[in-house]
């Protein structure tokens, strides 16, 4: 992470045209760094702020920062000129609006357009990019996550607040993310990225598995579906065609794959091994129920004295089962151990023909389910990389990049012996 976050001067911002949209939030201060970053990275930035924004943060500070004017009003009071939201609109090549209030979000969605910002971002022609910034209750509230559905849908992208302490002084998820993030964000979604791995095919299986008890009870986990959905979603941005399996998530899944749906072990099984039949890879990362209820009721089991016992049987165990057939096709495997980490994971590894496993340990705080963040380690045959704590979708780089270099070693090896 560190590596990364030291390289962002040297991105591929030269030349872009970046709106720096600033709202009546505690985490204004953030965007002093936000803006001096961008501006290191070779970005002109223009900052807008609303009215309520500059009691934060000072429009002087800002001007500063982006050695641009601050526009904050329509007409400048000085001389009545005129501050136009169709010419930023045109001008720019993104709209990054951060700090965003639940407000803001609210009346983006709505079109109400009060304020400079919202005019402008009613007039943009440009990628919309919005980093919330609120108190926990705000932000799970469903006014706020329906307001952000529909910009979504309306092709903003958002990137997630982390969880940490707030200025209430609680702790949850509603911090903005942190300035480095955002710039490598925005980086990304300009920069037009290599296609290495156009032509290939992916299964990748996410989520949990549920197994029925009676109509209304299931045997599950904990598993959220986001590591496996931060997988599919590099894999697309490379190029890679994705069939993504999945059991319950309970994170917006990858647009652009296709999604076969598989609640139980044994739905996920059929769909995951006709997926691998047409694929070049499969990455393991569902969370899967070794055992399942031997017998399902057909009505609700009512309540009665004394203990009741419910009888497991063994699921298919799916990366075994590819890992038998799968030729020359590659196969990464996840692990996640509580004790004897590296052991349970080499054992894994061989008895399931794996080419490598991604190691997690819920005794590692900040990994495991339900978490924006994991450690892993990434273990083959021959080494294991231990990666420090980080984001989930940086930790999908990392996957990505093992599986791109094993794809390329594999080409160069067949190139070699004239197949």
């Amino acid at each position: 992470m560190c590596r990364r976050r030291c390289d962002i001067a040297k991105t591929m911002l030269e030349g872009k045209h970046i709106i720096l949209g600033i709202t009546g939030s505690i985490a204004a201060y953030k965007a002093a760094v936000l803006c001096r970053l961008l501006v290191r990275a070779g970005a002109e930035v223009r900052v807008l702020m609303t009215p309520v924004a500059k009691r934060f943060i000072t429009p002087l500070t800002m001007a500063t920062l982006s050695k641009n004017p601050v526009f904050t009003e329509f007409f400048d009071p000085e001389n009545g000129a005129w501050n136009s939201h169709v010419s930023l609109g045109e001008w720019a090549d993104c709209l990054l609006i951060a700090p965003a209030t639940a407000n803001t979000m609210a009346k983006m969605a709505g079109g109400i357009a009060d304020n400079l910002l919202l005019t402008t971002y009613l007039s943009a022609r440009s990628q919309t990019v919005v980093a919330p910034a609120m108190d926990l209750d705000m932000y799970a509230h469903p006014a706020t996550q329906s307001a952000m559905d529909v910009l979504r849908s309306r092709g903003v992208k958002f990137i997630e607040p982390a969880e940490g302490e707030l200025a209430s002084g609680l702790s949850g998820k509603g911090r903005m993310a942190e300035p480095e993030d955002i710039v490598a964000f925005v980086d990304e979604l300009l920069t037009e990225k290599k296609k290495s791995l156009t032509g290939l095919r992916f299964m990748v299986t996410a989520g949990a598995t549920e197994e029925p008890i009676d109509p209304v009870r299931f045997v599950t986990n904990r598993s959220t579906g986001k590591m496996g959905c931060a997988i599919a979603d590099e894999l697309l941005a490379r190029g890679g065609q994705v069939t993504i399996v999945c059991g319950r998530t309970n994170v917006e899944l990858p647009a652009g794959a296709e999604v076969v749906e598989a609640l139980s072990a044994e739905q996920m099984y059929r769909a995951a091994a006709a997926a691998f039949e047409r694929a070049d890879a499969g990455i393991m990362c569902a969370a899967v129920a070794d055992y399942a209820p031997a017998e399902v009721a057909d009505t609700k089991i009512k309540k009665h004295d004394g203990e009741m016992l419910l009888r497991m049987r063994r699921t298919p165990d799916i990366a075994a089962s590819l890992g038998a057939v799968k030729g020359s096709r590659l196969l990464v495997g996840f692990a996640l151990e509580t004790d004897s980490e590296m052991d349970n994971a080499r054992g894994k590894l061989e008895r399931k023909n794996l080419d490598f496993i991604v190691l997690n340990s819920l005794r590692d705080k900040g990994a495991g389910f339900g978490t924006d963040t994991n450690k892993i380690t990434l273990l083959d045959r021959s080494s294991a990389e231990s990666l420090p704590l980080m984001s989930k979708r940086d930790a999908a780089k990392a996957i990505v990049d093992k599986i791109e270099k094993l794809i390329t070693a594999q080409g160069d090896a067949s190139t070699a012996l004239g197949r």
